[in-house]
């Protein structure tokens, strides 16, 4: 993958496949620390140690359309690429918990990309589910909450296209204030 959104949109999309209805992921840039951190975490149907082995094995997958899983190998070998450290934790029936660290300023980091698009394309492929976004830098942070847009909806679905537009915009002025 080119960018670190498409990472972040293939991971949650897994989330997505494990029943999650929940699902928080978090991008923070730490110029000071010369860090970048992507933490996404969800209340799925989790994985026990042995299926989180296989699920960093490049050759191993439960879809039935490709015959190999390359999401978390090649997220966990751009972090390493980067100075960075991949972590995840998960257990059967509580969720996973996934932490990527990038050095910055690291040549061979993968540029941010379109995270207002792939949280977008999250929205459209399963509008019921919570999605909370979090972008913080050295100087501001942003959070959105579909529940609390849900809320003020009224029962307006989340992938009615103007809402889309309002949640597009909203994550790009919130990540570039």
């Amino acid at each position: 993958m080119i960018e670190l959104a498409l990472h972040i949109l293939d991971i949650a999309q897994n989330s997505l496949r494990a029943d999650a209805s929940l699902v928080e992921i978090s991008v923070i840039e730490d110029m000071a620390n010369d860090r970048l951190v992507i933490k996404i975490a969800d209340d799925g149907c989790g994985m026990s140690e042995q299926e989180i082995i296989k699920a960093l094995d490049p050759f191993y997958t439960t879809k039935k359309v490709r015959r190999f899983g390359l999401g978390l190998p090649m997220l966990k070998q751009a972090a390493l690429q980067a100075d960075g450290s991949f972590y995840i934790k998960s257990r059967p029936g509580k969720g996973t918990n996934l932490e990527v660290v990038f050095r910055h300023s690291h040549i061979d980091r993968q540029p941010l990309g379109d995270v207002a698009g792939s949280i977008i394309a999250l929205i459209l492929e399963k509008p019921e589910i919570d999605i909370i976004f979090i972008y913080k830098n050295d100087s501001c942070e942003f959070k959105l909450d579909t529940r609390q847009i849900r809320e003020t909806l009224e029962g307006i679905p989340l992938n009615n296209m103007d809402i889309i537009d309002f949640i597009r915009t909203s994550i790009m002025e919130g990540m570039n204030p």
